[in-house]
């Protein structure tokens, strides 16, 4: 999984250069640990850190579960909620993206 989002940072770096604003875009990639935790890694294409990003769980009804922030290495592992949720990489206006409970990588 590290692999896939260090491609995403490459390949987002590359494709950002040649534009005139080398806006990046946010990152994130969750994963099953099927111990009933989940890991998040998120990043921004441009290869900025992401350490200290707001990561917030929310349930179907959009009522916040847990919040945490990325680590030094821009990975945090939660525990994984019960029924629907989201998870949503806050990095301000512009720069954050949410992933579907249902759609974690195992």
């Amino acid at each position: 999984m590290r692999t896939f989002l260090a491609i995403c940072i490459t390949l987002g770096s590359w494709l950002g250069a040649g534009s005139a604003a080398l806006a990046h875009s946010a990152l994130l990639n969750c994963f099953d640990n099927a111990d009933g935790t989940f890991t998040c890694q998120g990043g921004y294409s441009d290869g900025s850190s992401a350490t200290g990003i707001r990561i917030i769980v929310r349930d179907a009804d959009g009522v916040t579960l847990q919040e945490a922030r990325l680590d030094a290495n821009s990975e945090v592992t939660l525990e994984k909620p019960q029924g629907e949720f989201t998870v949503l990489f806050d990095g301000g206006a512009g720069h954050s993206v949410e992933v579907r409970g249902d759609s974690l990588v195992r």
